[in-house]
């Protein structure tokens, strides 16, 4: 399973939490936000913490945030021999 990362979108940081199935958790401000779910390559969508279902309403913010997950690509790290 991926590792949780970081990502920033205009001034915003966001830490995002890869829960598996193309489903993530993002932290905001330190505090849980939302969680979101990859449907289409362009298209995310904002899940119900109730019901945990997601909501088909277009939301600028989740597809935002989507989009910064799917490019995201990992720092390699250093490895050194000691």
């Amino acid at each position: 399973m991926q590792e949780p990362f970081d990502i920033e979108i205009g001034p915003v940081s966001y830490s995002v939490f890869p829960e598996g199935n193309d489903t993530y958790t993002i932290f905001k401000d330190g505090k849980e936000y939302i969680q979101i779910m990859k449907d289409t390559s362009s298209i995310w969508l904002k899940m119900d913490y109730k019901t945990e279902l997601p909501i088909f309403e277009e939301d600028e913010e989740v597809n935002a945030i989507g989009q910064a997950i799917a490019h995201y690509e990992p720092e390699e790290e250093d490895e050194e021999d000691l």
